[in-house]
């Protein structure tokens, strides 16, 4: 069995050392350019057209993240990156839900208990208590409810938080109101005071959080943005919020990475900034994932985190 790695940035060698480990019968490789030795699989991360294109002999391509949006996108711009036939996997969880939980969690009590304002009132030497929100008066939506959403939205709802969610199909959660489809975004919007958006990034999902889409929230609501940049109209964000419609809002993900150095929203009082770091790959989980998946695939089973190319998750 011979696998090829390759990722831009991450030690090779740890990941080459470790699934050696957990794969002890396979061969595992970095690949280089001029590299066209037979392999079995891939596990990469915005890899070169070279690295894959022609390898139709592939059992499975993994996606060394949760979204595969970046891929994808490559396909589209470099037909070929892709072998056709060639089954995509993305990573499951692998310890990206907790992590997700603890961000999201973060950010929903620092805008619940008002912090935010209370830091701007630091800033400007006041002191003045502020009227505290109740959670029968702050619904929490999350748009996503995939793994991470679905993980986001139980830790919410064990803190007594009226959550509900929005999805392209429908979703059960326990104790969470479910909406699906475009026909009942309008209804998931209304009244909705903290959106949380952790769509899979998708044509389909490409600029949909917009000004048309903040105005249908409760009035001065909050926004965190935790999936993709290209979710979000960075202008409209920034009218807004001056024109009253959001509170505040909290980015982990942009349209450009990393932000440009002159960007608003660096200075912005009310927009918090974080250099995508919500929820990143862990390897040792992940190699875990990738093995057992490989596994799987060698005995013939059904793998966990296959992708369907025409959806784009």
């Amino acid at each position: 069995m011979n696998i090829l790695f390759y990722h831009p940035t991450f030690n090779s060698q740890t990941w080459v050392t470790g699934l050696t480990q957990r794969l002890p019968e396979a061969q595992v490789r970095v690949w280089q350019p001029g590299d066209h030795a037979p392999a079995d699989y891939a596990l990469v991360w915005q890899p070169p057209r070279e690295m894959l294109a022609d390898r139709s002999g592939l059992k499975g391509i993994f996606a060394l993240g949760a979204g595969v949006d970046a891929i994808l996108a490559q396909e589209q711009q470099a037909p070929g990156t892709l072998p056709a036939g060639v089954p995509l996997l993305r990573l499951e969880d692998t310890g990206m839900g907790q992590q997700m939980q603890e961000y999201v969690l973060a950010y929903v009590l620092r805008f619940f208990r008002r912090m935010d304002e209370y830091q701007l009132q630091q800033q400007q030497k006041q002191w003045q208590p502020l009227k505290p929100y109740r959670q029968e008066s702050f619904p929490i939506g999350i748009m996503g409810a995939g793994v991470l959403g679905q993980q986001v939205a139980q830790v919410l709802v064990a803190l007594g938080f009226t959550v509900r969610c929005w999805s392209r199909s429908p979703k059960q959660i326990e104790g969470v109101e479910s909406f699906h489809g475009r026909d009942n975004l309008p209804a998931f919007l209304h009244g909705t005071r903290l959106l949380i958006n952790l769509l899979p990034n998708t044509p389909e999902t490409a600029g949909i959080l917009d000004l048309a889409l903040m105005k249908q929230l409760a009035p001065q609501a909050y926004l965190i943005n935790a999936a993709r940049g290209a979710h979000l109209k960075e202008g409209d964000l920034l009218t807004a919020l001056d024109q009253g419609h959001l509170a505040a809002a909290a980015l982990d993900v942009f349209a450009d990475e990393p932000l440009a150095r002159m960007h608003p929203f660096w200075s912005h009082p009310r927009v918090t900034v974080t250099p995508h770091i919500a929820a990143v790959t862990l390897p040792a989980q992940a190699m875990d994932q990738i093995a057992a998946n490989i596994r799987a695939i060698e005995q013939g089973k059904t793998p966990a985190g296959m992708v369907d190319r025409d959806r784009g998750y």
